[in-house]
């Protein structure tokens, strides 16, 4: 089962208490304090690990607590540190405080982790708190308290292409004829209810990763049909493949894209190589036609292909990897000596 989101109440571990002891020995009639401090808490960490691929787990338990610092002992010693708590979670998981919308963290690589919440510190014993003047002090602190939150966690698949479109568009079809991916495929709307990846190869040398998105529809931003729970996955990709069918393509070409807009204004501005899908399909010739000389006078020149037969798949594969070469070699920084 997919998840790619949940909510946990996390805490830190409490500081030990300080502690109240004096030092007593043979020959030693007038021994000082030496109650010690008390130990640390565990602190809360979050942690990427590649081999997870869902948030099932952090919504099956929703309570996570690092352990306490030990209670500081005679002869000045320190109470034993807590144990930090490590919660591990798949890449390309954000951590968000639930009550102030805080960003966290964001773990997009193996084993990145990000401390959530911060152990006590240990109370001091009555060693620490002798002075000239009180040179038998009886009193101790006491340990901190954890610190405790409520933590959202989002998770967004790592991917440079997103396939997106409307329901019925033929996404999973594409994917399954992109890569080695499988996802379930069928004649009806919403046949695809969570993303799923696959690895694209260009060439012997080159790949890349393209996720296919859940079918989105109008008003989607406002919670129709699967809602916007899915766009999330398309915030971190370099490029979009718009996907279409024949009729009336532009009305939801320019649909899609308001339901983007409204979800993000960032969204709405990233790259899409537009592709119109289905061409294998009767009376498709005439329509294309149209399609392109309406869309070319908007600044589109969309690509045709037939995610079932397969035509034009590779020449959409060269399109996408020339697109990611670009924006490789535009995002890079030369160093000057």
């Amino acid at each position: 089962m997919f998840v790619d989101s949940a909510k946990i109440f996390i805490e830190a571990g409490n500081g030990g208490n300080g502690c109240v002891s004096f030092r007593r020995e043979k020959y030693v009639p007038h021994g000082g304090p030496d109650g010690g401090k008390g130990g640390h808490g565990g602190n809360v960490v979050i942690e990427a690990d590649e081999n997870l691929l869902t948030l099932l787990d952090l919504q099956n338990k929703r309570h996570y607590r690092a352990q306490s610092g030990a209670p500081g002992e005679g002869n000045n010693r320190t109470g034993k540190a807590g144990k930090d708590l490590t919660i591990k979670v798949p890449l390309g998981t954000k951590l968000v405080d639930a009550i102030t919308g805080k960003i966290l963290g964001d773990l997009i690589a193996h084993e990145t982790q990000a401390i959530v919440a911060y152990g006590g510190f240990g109370g001091r014993g009555n060693a620490g708190f002798a002075t000239s003047v009180r040179q038998t002090p009886r009193i101790s602190g006491k340990g901190e308290k954890g610190e405790q939150r409520e933590l959202s966690l989002e998770l967004m698949l790592l991917a440079e292409v997103g396939i997106v479109g409307f329901p019925n568009a033929g996404k999973s079809t594409l994917l399954s004829k992109l890569s080695a991916a499988r996802p379930k495929i069928g004649d009806y709307p919403f046949t695809t209810l969570y993303p799923n990846l696959g690895v694209v190869r260009i060439d012997e040398f080159r790949s890349f990763v393209a996720a296919d998105i859940p079918g989105i529809i109008p008003d989607a931003h406002l919670g129709a049909g699967l809602g916007d729970k899915f766009l999330r996955h398309i915030e971190r990709t370099k490029v979009l493949i718009h996907l279409l069918e024949p009729d009336e393509a532009l009305e939801k070409f320019h649909a899609f894209n308001k339901e983007m807009r409204l979800y993000s204004p960032e969204l709405s501005t990233k790259l899409q190589i537009v592709v119109i899908n289905k061409i294998d399909m009767p009376d498709t010739e005439e329509k294309l036609k149209d399609i392109k000389e309406a869309m070319n006078h908007i600044g589109i020149e969309p690509l045709s292909i037939s995610a079932i037969t397969g035509k034009g798949v590779r020449q959409l594969i060269w399109s996408v990897a020339q697109v990611l070469e670009e924006l490789t070699s535009k995002n890079s920084v030369k160093l000057v000596d």
